[in-house]
């Protein structure tokens, strides 16, 4: 299933390509086709990505409510302008098995809020921002070099668990493959989405409603109140810390990768009650998943590991198994103490842990 930093990558695709521009909307498979039919014409006004949903805001009256569950995925083609945190792993955008590239370009164009805010802070502090990472190469052929920044591109692009650029094609817009529920069209552009778990038309009050529901994104929002808000959710339960992080009225975007990840981190036994947890413990879960959340948007890669000089982080960009602590490393030694990470269900999910490191 996307974690959050995905859903946020794929919120900026919209917002890039899409938002400003009148869209005809239908549903080729035609499970949609009343709630296409109320969208069809409208301008797209906003992009908005709220821990694994996303919302579509058409003529600022109307929202296309998404959420993409285990089996979603969104389709891109058209002269798709790509910004920097699309960009980031070079055309083969990578999460949990694509194979990415290192690069540190600076995302001028992506004019998302969020990245919108981190541009202004660094320039008032005179530095910036978005080069936290080494730089490197943006493909072996050089063909997405730095001065193409911005540049259409008549192609196909996958964005879901997995981001996948596809081959060029020819005529535009291309037929719909498989089972699309709703197609997204511009002149320039069309987004195909494909089994979704959820896929409704809603009014702004609904849409509230729904974000009322979720835990606090610190992508959306990094203040102490919303800090606060999830360390008393955490702090007053006695649900094990494991499953609180993956419960998204808790905190929205964590996933299975990131919960595991997070909990060797933080040098946390998964089953310990949230309520037994050190406020301090749950404060610095917080913030890590602030600054893995934005790591993973702009890199595109879950990468959980730090200070790595350039090579291992060019492998850690390149390989899941050299960017991961404990994820899908069952049976192999502890990259701390050689120790097996251990595997088990939990909640109905699989659980990779260290039963040394985490006690």
């Amino acid at each position: 299933m996307p974690e959050g930093h995905s859903v946020h990558r794929i919120a900026r695709q919209f917002a890039r390509n899409f938002v400003g521009k009148r869209v005809e909307a239908s549903s080729p498979q035609g499970r949609f086709a009343e709630g296409a039919s109320l969208l069809d014409g409208k301008t797209m006004t906003a992009s908005r990505a709220v821990g694994k949903q996303m919302f579509l805001e058409f003529d600022g009256v109307i929202w296309l409510r998404v959420h993409l569950g285990i089996y979603g995925a969104w389709d891109f083609a058209g002269d798709i302008t790509t910004d920097a945190t699309i960009r980031s792993a070079g055309g083969r955008m990578g999460q949990n098995n694509q194979r990415g590239t290192v690069l540190g370009d600076t995302p001028e164009g992506t004019i998302d809020e969020i990245a919108i805010g981190e541009a202004a802070q660094a320039d008032a502090a005179g530095t910036d921002a978005f080069r936290t990472v080494p730089e490197g190469p943006d493909d072996a052929d050089g063909e997405d070099s730095i001065s193409s920044i911005g540049a259409p591109r008549r192609a196909r692009l996958r964005m879901a668990e997995q981001e996948k650029a596809g081959e060029e094609y020819g005529s535009f817009p291309p037929e719909p493959v498989g089972a699309v529920r709703v197609r997204l069209l511009t002149e320039t552009a069309v987004a195909d989405l494909r089994g979704p778990t959820a896929c409704e038309v809603l009014d702004p009050a609904q849409v509230d409603a729904v974000i009322a529901k979720l835990g606090p994104d610190p992508l959306l929002d990094d203040s102490a109140a919303a800090e606060e808000r999830f360390v008393a959710a955490v702090t007053k339960k006695p649900t094990p810390i494991a499953l609180l992080l993956m419960d998204q009225s808790v905190v929205s975007g964590i996933g299975n990768v990131y919960r595991a990840e997070m909990l060797f981190r933080a040098r946390l036994e998964p089953h310990t009650p949230g309520k037994l947890v050190p406020t301090d413990t749950v404060r610095a879960l917080w913030r890590d998943w602030a600054y893995l959340l934005d790591l993973g948007v702009r890199t595109g890669q879950m990468l959980t590991m730090d200070d790595l000089d350039d090579e291992a982080y060019a492998k850690a960009m390149a390989s899941r198994a050299d960017r991961h602590w404990v994820y899908k490393r069952e049976g192999l030694p502890c990259r701390i103490c050689g120790t097996h990470i251990l595997l088990e269900e939990l909640g109905g999910r699989k659980l990779y842990w260290c039963p040394i490191d985490q006690v």
